[in-house]
């Protein structure tokens, strides 16, 4: 079976996004959340809850470029068009808290992360239905 392009780009953004997630924002995050005023308890939630984002970013990324064996092309299809739905939904949520909470539209430049999120989301998504056209 050829490699689906689309998937692939969107694998590769997708580790190129977890990469940057891990290596850069962790330092970004880490030192400012465990030092804050926030209860314990909470800054400790909301630090998991990072390493939460960090594990489904990376095993996203894995899921995306790993090519399906012959017998489970659907079942690869069903798996990646999720995996679309989930990153397009991350971006969203970037895109509300933005928009709903922030001072103006300039928000969505504070908040950049949806520019990587909904390209990976759409490519997966559309990746996954080529991949269905193509077995059928």
């Amino acid at each position: 079976m050829r490699p689906n392009t689309i998937l692939t780009i969107a694998g590769y953004l997708a580790a190129f996004t977890a990469a940057v997630h891990t290596f850069a924002g962790t330092y970004e995050v880490h030192a400012p959340l465990l030092n804050s005023t926030l209860p314990k308890a909470l800054a400790l939630l909301l630090y998991a809850c990072w390493h939460l984002v960090t594990a489904a970013l990376c095993l996203s990324a894995w899921a995306l470029l790993r090519p399906p064996e012959p017998r489970t092309v659907q079942s690869h299809a069903v798996l990646t068009g999720t995996i679309g739905i989930m990153w397009g939904s991350f971006g969203l949520v970037f895109i509300a808290v933005a928009l709903l909470f922030g001072e103006s539209l300039s928000t969505l430049l504070v908040l950049p992360q949806w520019v990587l999120l909904l390209p990976v989301g759409a490519l997966a998504w559309f990746g996954s239905r080529k991949l269905l056209v193509a077995t059928a």
